[in-house]
């Protein structure tokens, strides 16, 4: 039986003396304990690039019409410099500061003031407090759910100003994109420094924090795997799902409001990012508790990855489809447009069928119908930190039984839809279905390391049962 660590043990002991502690205290599912040098390097490079990656693809649009190459030539045949790039960005604003405040704190108090009542009238919907799944410490924290709440909320006050209130412009958001995009990094840096002093001085749960001895990679991936302040504001559920994602309908909302203003007219091609996105956007949400189990709750600790990725990255690089269109509105052929809508809701389907099967699979522990069959599975157990031995179940049949991540299959098929719907003119749209491969593949193989140290010699008989990863004979 592994040793527990002691309370507040990074106050009184080294770094190092710290990490042993508690490497041979816990599961060691989670996060890595040790850091190779290929992974330091991706992680400097991340943490020095991914901010200018964000930054190139704004400007771009901003002062090139979404043309990629166009600073780049410009800089390489001595038209511009880079401090003339520079100047001719928008620096922060008091308004646009003003307006990120106002947006975030709005979210905040939606989360933690407003216990959901959707729960008690929509058939279907699970909501309220919930459970989430056993860290790797043992824990099992509680969720106040309402996601759905705040995002329903929003959007109605959006309307509200849009057709009647009059508080200010529907295209705000594009607007102040730029001077938003500064308050976005100031808050994902701010949050992101504060979780890793957290994590090493008042940690929530000290016996899921995991050190490596590389202060990079600490920041970057995070120390402490559920951050919270009081009882409920868990800082995973809230930057996961809330300032971002409940953004990212409004956001495009915003980028059509644009594209009429300039353009007399909103395109069918923003009206199928519009529809295709926000689908996503409100599956997340009605499927809040079942997120709950997924690798973001379940493995990731709270570093710069997550508090900064979900306050700069998501919001900003996920509609890049929307704003590539306010500049080029494409409007799409009738059988085009057709085929992005299947292929968007073909999808989906896969996408939200297979999730539904295993979080089915899961609520009944195996006594259900996949496809019309009792399921078939594979019967597997583990250990957390606090030597507790616990029984679970894999699931090999449906969807699952095809490739162990095939719900990966239909989020790409998603993704590629809302970059088709923008034409072939650039390729900026496609950037989202590139880094979409990239991520999920690279889910794929971080979970399953992940799957491999927890379950062993049952996740072996697993990959026996269901041999590819993401795509039958191929992956």
């Amino acid at each position: 039986m592994a040793a527990k660590s002691q309370p507040n043990v990074s106050k009184a002991k080294s770094l190092d003396s710290v990490t042993n502690d508690r490497t041979a205290s816990q599961g060691q599912w989670g996060r890595a304990w040790e850091v190779d040098w290929f992974s330091l390097g991706s992680i400097i490079f991340l943490l020095l690039c991914a901010p200018f990656i964000v930054y190139y693809f704004i400007m771009a649009c901003d002062q090139y019409s979404c043309a990629l190459t166009g600073p780049v030539v410009d800089i390489a045949t001595g038209r511009a410099r880079l401090s003339d790039i520079w100047a001719k960005t928008p620096p922060i604003t008091r308004k646009a500061a003003q307006l990120y405040t106002l947006w975030v704190t709005f979210q905040v108090l939606l989360y933690t003031s407003l216990p959901d009542f959707c729960h008690k009238f929509l058939p279907g919907y699970v909501g309220g407090i919930q459970e989430g799944a056993v860290t790797p410490a043992g824990v099992v924290n509680k969720y106040q759910i309402n996601g759905l709440q705040a995002w329903l909320l929003t959007h109605l006050l959006w309307f509200a100003n849009a057709h009647l209130l009059s508080w200010f412009s529907p295209t705000i958001i594009f607007d102040n994109w730029i001077p938003l995009l500064w308050c976005a990094n100031i808050l994902g840096y701010a949050v992101s420094t504060f979780a890793m002093v957290k994590g090493y001085f008042f940690p929530t749960s000290a016996k899921d924090c995991k050190f490596t001895g590389n202060f990079f990679y600490n920041y970057m991936m995070g120390v402490e795997f559920n951050p919270r302040i009081g009882k409920w504001f868990d800082f995973k559920l809230f930057f996961n799902g809330r300032p971002g994602i409940v953004a990212w309908t409004l956001i495009n909302l915003s980028f059509a409001a644009k594209q009429r203003e300039l353009h007399g007219h909103v395109t069918n091609a923003m009206v199928l990012v519009n529809v295709l996105q926000a689908i996503y956007v409100i599956d997340f949400f009605w499927n809040e508790t079942w997120y709950l189990k997924t690798i973001d709750i379940c493995h990731d600790h709270f570093g710069w990855y997550l508090g900064w990725g979900d306050c700069v990255w998501l919001p900003y690089l996920y509609t890049l489809q929307g704003l590539y269109l306010v500049y080029h509105p494409v409007q799409l052929s009738t059988p085009h447009a057709m085929g992005v809508l299947l292929l968007g809701l073909v999808g989906y389907y896969i996408f939200r069928v297979a999730n539904h099967q295993k979080d089915l699979f899961r609520r009944t522990d195996g006594r259900c119908l996949i496809w019309g069959k009792k399921p078939k599975v594979i019967e597997c157990s583990y250990t957390s930190a606090d030597g507790q031995r616990h029984h679970s179940k894999l699931l090999v049949s449906g969807f699952w039984g095809v490739a162990r991540h095939f719900n990966y299959v239909g989020d790409l098929m998603g993704s590629l839809a809302y970059c088709l719907a923008c034409g072939g003119g650039h390729l900026l749209p496609y950037f989202y279905i590139i880094y979409m491969a990239i991520l999920l593949t690279h889910r794929c193989l971080r979970d399953e390391h992940r799957c491999a140290s927890k379950y062993g010699r049952d996740w072996e008989r697993y990959t026996a049962a269901v041999p590819y990863r993401l795509l039958p004979g191929i992956f």
